[in-house]
């Protein structure tokens, strides 16, 4: 795992290949707020340790908030052991995200605190509100907005598949030219928010308009480095994202002949 330092943010960057496509970054946040922020707890896989990441970060037992912008596994790895070792923390959630949580492992929930779209939460030095993305793959999604630091978090909202490890890893998107980055955004969006290809284009637009006022200063999100400077090119990338080609994925066949490369030769 990569950690990155943006500001008051500290980036903790994985990422996964995805066969045949390239590399999907996978990143959680920590907000050195005054009562600090966690913000999704990594991938759900056996050999990451979420909590001895973050410790390289900051004192896990200092954690006040654990923000979980969406209950899936690339977003939960580490939550119950961080909650073990922040005896403090609660965690931001929707109604709908605890529920879905409970098909798993229940969250206690004298250690969840509730938190709708357009509702904010006081973190000492800060206010961060929830707003629902213009692009989500999970009912339960919620980014956040910091009027302090004007930094916007998206969950998977602009996120990208990118051409190598070593992008897909590295501390801000001015490394990847382009036309790859669009290319790579319109190929997630299709891949994510299938339903995009299927929404009323004018009050899909609608939802992209409150991110335009909010003017952040910096995107951080889950499946991309960060981006300082780009928010109008990704809000032009967003009002393209219906018309792209919808993402089709490998068939059987196709997976047998990636298994047949696979083998060794004489097999």
């Amino acid at each position: 795992m990569e950690i990155h330092r943006l500001g008051a943010f500290s980036v903790l960057n994985d990422h996964l290949p995805v066969p045949g496509l390239g590399f999907l970054p996978v990143n959680a946040f920590v907000l050195h707020a005054a009562e600090p922020v966690v913000v999704d707890t990594g991938l759900s896989l056996p050999d990451r340790d979420f909590v001895a990441a973050l410790g390289s970060v900051m004192d896990p037992r200092d954690v006040r908030w654990i923000w979980l912008t969406h209950p899936d596994r690339d977003h939960t790895g580490g939550l119950f052991a961080l909650l073990e070792a922040a005896p403090q923390a609660r965690v931001i959630t929707t109604f709908v995200g605890a529920g879905i949580m409970s098909t798993e492992r229940p969250l206690p929930l004298d250690r969840v605190f509730l938190l709708n779209p357009g509702q904010s939460i006081d973190v000492g030095d800060r206010t961060l509100t929830g707003f629902r993305p213009p692009l989500y793959d999970n009912p339960a999604t919620v980014g956040f907005y910091d009027d302090r630091s004007r930094v916007c978090v998206s969950s998977d909202c602009f996120g990208a598949v990118l051409p190598s490890a070593e992008i897909a890893a590295g501390s801000g998107v001015g490394d990847v030219p382009p036309d790859v980055l669009r290319a790579g955004q319109l190929l997630w969006a299709t891949v994510d928010s299938p339903w995009v290809h299927n929404t009323d284009r004018a009050r899909y637009g609608a939802t992209i308009e409150p991110l335009r006022g909010m003017d952040p200063s910096m995107i951080l999100s889950t499946h991309l480095p960060s981006a300082t400077g780009r928010a109008e090119e990704f809000f032009e990338m967003l009002t393209a994202a219906p018309e792209a080609d919808p993402f089709v994925g490998p068939d059987q066949r196709a997976l047998e002949e990636m298994l047949a490369s696979f083998e060794p030769a004489g097999h």
